[in-house]
């Protein structure tokens, strides 16, 4: 019998049977919309550049989502460990999916330690150029 159908049976309120089961099968995840600018960079590039986008992260550490620049060429992107105001290793590279568009690939998760530094806020994205080979724009990731 599933935990839905206990819970029904028991007379438990089907809203909190709902989040009980999305606990229970780790189903919560954390949407972050960003905006990704030249100041964000260490050090911060002066730049017409912006990028905008969406990155999610599961429970069972699972990331997905993209952004898109404007005003720039971008050369590659990445998701990389690092606090607000410090650079940091590549955690993820990013796909270059169309004009400006950079996804995280398919069925991308985070390692224990990538997760950690995401629930610490230590996670950032930013998209390269041959302008700024160190990155252009960047958002951080903050749960």
């Amino acid at each position: 019998m599933s935990t839905l159908a206990i819970l029904r049976r028991s007379g438990f309120p089907i809203i909190a049977a709902a989040a009980a089961l999305a606990l229970s099968t780790g189903a919560l995840a954390q949407q972050m919309n960003l905006k990704l600018g030249g100041a964000a960079e260490v050090p911060p590039v002066t730049t017409a550049a912006a990028g905008s986008g969406t990155i999610t992260v599961g429970a069972d550490k699972s990331i997905s989502g993209s952004v898109t620049t404007t005003g720039m060429k971008g050369t590659m992107a990445h998701i990389h460990e690092g606090a607000a105001g410090a650079n940091g290793p590549v955690a993820i590279a990013l796909v270059h999916d169309g004009d400006g568009k950079w996804a995280v690939p398919a069925g991308a998760k985070l390692n224990d330690a990538q997760y950690a530094a995401f629930k610490a806020g230590k996670l950032y994205v930013n998209v390269h150029s041959a302008q700024h080979p160190g990155g252009e724009v960047r958002a951080q990731l903050t749960p």
